[in-house]
């Protein structure tokens, strides 16, 4: 696999004359998509707001999409935030990867300055019919959540189709919903 980076073209756009620093080309921005005049302590540039790429909060065209609607709606009024735990990601290669939340130890570090207590949950492919049945029994998902709560914070999957499975696991982590309550309902295999 090659990867060559992605960059912000937001390089020549004037944002220096408005008084806008940029990281790296980057544009730092509030919650809300709000444009700041610096990522450190900076102050809100009114009806001014960055979406996608541009801001580098994560740089994949869905969430690109979902900053738009948010900074739309703020811009409405109706006050929005993305969750960015909540929006998956894939590779679409083979095997595909997906994943939505935080990386493993990013979650170790979270629960340890948040003081909650890390559950992991790993299952092998090797135990899906379908799988089997599709003759892609190597794979993984890993869910990580708040044993205090219950609620999911991460699922990682590599293998057949996780890039499809993902998107449950990121319907779980935007609805907070726990490891019991999934445990619970009735999936296809």
């Amino acid at each position: 696999m090659v990867a060559t980076g992605r960059v912000p073209a937001t390089k020549d756009m004037g944002l220096e004359d408005m008084g806008i620093e940029t990281n790296r080309g980057f544009v730092a921005v509030t919650e809300k998509m709000e444009v700041l005049t610096k990522s450190e302590d900076g102050e809100v540039i009114p009806n001014l707001y960055c979406i996608g790429d541009a801001n580098g909060k994560m740089m994949l065209a869905h969430a690109a999409s979902a900053q738009g609607i948010s900074a739309i709606e703020n811009i409405l009024g109706r006050e929005h935030v993305v969750n960015h735990d909540a929006v998956p990601a894939a590779c679409f290669t083979h095997p595909e990867i997906a994943m939505v939340g935080p990386t493993e130890e990013q979650c170790i570090e979270r629960a340890e300055k948040e003081g909650w207590t890390l559950g992991k949950s790993q299952g092998n492919f090797r135990a899906n019919s379908k799988a089997l049945a599709e003759g892609e029994g190597n794979g993984i998902a890993k869910v990580l959540y708040n044993k205090d709560t219950g609620k999911v914070v991460a699922v990682h999957i590599i293998g057949i189709h996780a890039a499809d499975l993902i998107q449950e696991c990121s319907n779980a982590v935007a609805a907070g919903t726990t490891v019991q309550e999934l445990s619970m309902m009735v999936h296809t295999h």
